[in-house]
């Protein structure tokens, strides 16, 4: 296999590549065997039919055509490794003669890895967060601990910010319910704004057994966008109970007997997660600064297939979304 360089421009390059005839006759064969194997013709067995029976058969123009167009991936890996070419993005192919018993000849169009100077690397540096743990990163994951031991119990008092309680909405536009807008059994905690707008205003005051109507936006259904009257009955008002900081936690929520221990214990695993953290860092950092100092080249093609690819990736998300990306810009 021969490969000749055409022609240079930036960092797309085109060569020359011509094939042995020997190398295009086995796969002639090759393709001759696959057709022999599936075609199906009177007084030949199934993978028995001879070559020259398939020719007049299928045509040889059909078959030339169809083992050239398959091996021409091989025939391109191969000339890219015995060139010495180090091919970017997808290569643009002509076929420039295909004839049959005589040598195939097409050529690529690619480009190729841009080539770059490193800087010296002693030279290099770059600033990490420490790993010093303080107590306050201390006391906030025990608070985190904490929490997931929480537990609520019911209060006979009217609601206030961030009790959790339980609550019944429907709403209804022009006097008309909203099918998709009803629920009842909702947990919801009061000040997080996770709902409807004015909810949380709403709530505030009420008691067990109080309902009251409020006017709002619906965010979402086939009235998302209308004002509609939603109406909040609450069945329960509990509140977060949250278990006290000292041993019997540390026995309920870990392995060890006393706080002191768990105090202990969270340190040094904060103190291992900052130095992995640490370590992406220097990385991360490392990597930028010297992508900072070495100017390097990128090919077209490779930066017009990764904008496709995120275009692509993009309406797909809206798709999901049941957006499109007309709407979205």
């Amino acid at each position: 296999m021969q490969v000749t360089e055409t022609s240079a421009e930036g960092l797309k390059r085109e060569f020359k590549i011509t094939v042995p005839a020997s190398e295009v006759e086995e796969k002639i064969s090759r393709r001759l065997g696959e057709i022999g194997r599936s075609v199906r013709i009177p007084g030949f067995r199934p993978g028995r039919v001879p070559p020259p029976v398939i020719d007049r058969r299928v045509g040889r123009d059909v078959v030339l055509s169809q083992a050239v167009n398959d091996a021409i991936p091989d025939f391109y890996a191969k000339a890219v490794a015995e060139g010495d070419i180090y091919a970017l993005g997808q290569p643009e192919v002509e076929i420039t003669r295909i004839d049959d018993g005589k040598e195939l000849a097409f050529t690529v169009e690619v480009d190729i890895r841009p080539k770059f100077e490193l800087p010296d690397l002693s030279s290099l540096a770059v600033t990490v967060d420490d790993t010093l743990v303080t107590p306050d990163e201390v006391a906030e994951r025990l608070a985190m601990l904490q929490d997931r031991f929480a537990s609520l119990k019911g209060v006979s008092r009217p609601v206030q910010e961030g009790d959790h309680v339980s609550i019944d909405l429907s709403a209804s536009v022009d006097g008309e319910p909203v099918e998709d807008a009803q629920a009842s059994g909702l947990s919801y905690q009061v000040g997080s704004e996770s709902l409807l707008d004015g909810l949380d205003e709403a709530l505030v005051g009420m008691s067990a057994g109080d309902s009251k109507t409020f006017r709002t936006e619906l965010a979402g259904g086939e009235f998302a966008g209308r004002e509609a009257d939603v109406t909040v009955t609450v069945h329960s008002v509990k509140v977060k109970e949250v278990p006290g900081l000292d041993d019997d936690f540390a026995q309920l929520a870990s392995e060890f007997d006393t706080l002191g221990e768990l105090r202990a214990d969270t340190r040094a695993q904060l103190e291992r997660a900052k130095a992995t953290q640490q370590v992406i860092q220097a990385r991360d950092r490392a990597l930028d600064a010297l992508i900072n100092k070495v100017d390097i080249p990128l090919p077209e093609s490779v930066v017009a297939e990764e904008a496709e690819q995120s275009r692509e990736s993009l309406v797909q998300q809206l798709q999901r979304a049941g957006a499109t990306l007309e709407g979205y810009l």
